[in-house]
């Protein structure tokens, strides 16, 4: 299964961004392969509203099933669950601790955002 995990880096060792839509980068891994690739999520870092839209939208387009993050607000939420994406948010520590506690199930299944939209 390939999932995203929000990043403030590259790399496994990075930290998990705990923003969705603001996340400096997403590392996509490949959770039967281990293979893993960051993508720059710089041009939402500071938008001045749809961040968190256009973040669930290139995350979509990485044909990822999941997304693990900290929190996700209600408009990144809309639309990752309609692209079909499962959320799981309460991540914290590095990269690698996030794909470890998705592949233990460790992770709680978001079924609402779990903060507040900045625009709403």
């Amino acid at each position: 299964m390939k999932i995203a995990i929000s990043a403030q880096g590259t790399s496994l060792d990075s930290l998990v961004d705990p923003r969705f839509g603001r996340a400096k980068y997403f590392i996509v891994a490949d959770t039967e392969s281990g293979e893993f690739s960051p993508h720059d999520n710089t041009m939402n870092l500071n938008a001045a509203q749809g961040a968190g839209i256009q973040a669930a939208k290139n995350v979509a387009d990485l044909g990822v099933q999941a997304v693990v993050t900290g929190n996700v607000g209600p408009k990144a939420y809309a639309t990752l669950s309609a692209a079909g994406i499962e959320i799981y948010t309460g991540a914290s520590g590095t990269v690698s601790d996030a794909l470890q506690a998705f592949r233990a199930d460790t992770l709680s299944r978001a079924d609402k955002p779990n903060v507040e939209g900045h625009w709403t």
